[in-house]
């Protein structure tokens, strides 16, 4: 996974792997040693968090501890972490530099507005698009100052995107969505392919719904594969980055190992014939 061949080439320059360990309820300093110490020795190389994890000063830490162990740096990993809903608007500058400061880096590979929402705001409230717009300008400033690396946006709808598009200094490197094949988001993929934006796929196996959907059951019994590795690969073979989570070891490598197998096109298109709109995980769509 270390491979640049398996990476996506950002608009910044920089690359991201295909592949990240998603850090989402991964909680426990112990645990998430574990889980770092399993994920470096699988080849993963990029690490994704956020405020709103909790796990920041633990992430920060494993990441310092074990680096040395698999004979990394720092340069050789890329980092993501997001800005949390209670810190859109005003609170967007000091809830950067504590992500900074709580991971313990001088800077950030990647830093996100976590979703477009403001927490204590209703969703049709105008001042979520305010926030949104200063949240932003705090990210070009940390951007500026090269303490995030690439920024850009989760959870947006096509027509956030082009809200922050049409407006912004720095484009958004990455857009970071639940994707998987009930939920194909196929015309803000297209967006992002227009303008020079990474999709980025969370939730790739529907909070565990598609584990046990017949036609992926079958591709992957096929194919000799987990459903988990079916579902990645699914998605990585079009180009598009994943994010499994998992604090079991075994699964953890399992999870990364997508690259040594491909799917036929009539499994990539049985798959994508399962979309359907659903969503497992946070709607934005109503966001004002």
């Amino acid at each position: 996974m270390s491979d640049p061949q398996h990476s996506v080439l950002l608009n910044t320059g920089s690359r991201m792997p295909l592949v990240g360990l998603g850090t989402y309820e991964l909680r426990g300093l112990e645990d998430i040693m574990l889980t770092v110490d399993a994920a470096l020795a699988a080849g993963y190389r990029h690490f994704d968090t956020a405020a709103v994890y909790s796990n920041e000063v633990e992430i920060g830490q494993a990441l310092r501890e074990l680096l040395p162990k698999h004979g990394l740096l720092r340069a050789d990993i890329f980092v993501t972490s997001k800005l949390g809903p209670r810190d859109q608007g005003p609170m967007a500058p000091a809830a950067c530099q504590q992500s900074l400061d709580q991971l313990g880096l001088e800077y950030i590979d990647l830093f996100l507005v976590h979703e477009p929402g403001t927490e204590g705001l209703r969703v049709e409230d105008p001042q979520n698009s305010a926030n949104r717009a200063q949240s932003w300008t705090a990210l070009e400033e940390f951007h500026s100052r090269g303490k995030f690396r690439a920024i850009g946006v989760s959870n947006y709808t096509v027509r956030h995107l082009e809200e922050v598009l049409a407006s912004c200094k720095v484009p958004p490197a990455v857009l970071q969505v639940e994707f998987h094949p009930r939920l194909v988001q196929t015309e803000l993929r297209a967006l992002c392919a227009q303008r020079g934006v990474c999709f980025e796929a969370f939730s790739s196996l529907g909070s565990g719904a598609l584990l046990s959907d017949p036609a992926v059951l079958e591709v992957a019994k096929g194919c000799g594969r987990t459903v988990a590795q079916v579902l990645l690969r699914w998605a990585v073979q079009q180009g598009i980055p994943v994010l499994p989570k998992s604090c079991n070891a075994s699964r953890v490598r399992e999870n990364g190992q997508l690259f040594d197998f491909e799917l036929s096109q009539e499994d990539m298109d049985k798959l994508t014939g399962l979309d359907c709109g659903q969503r497992y995980d946070l709607d934005p769509t109503s966001v004002a």
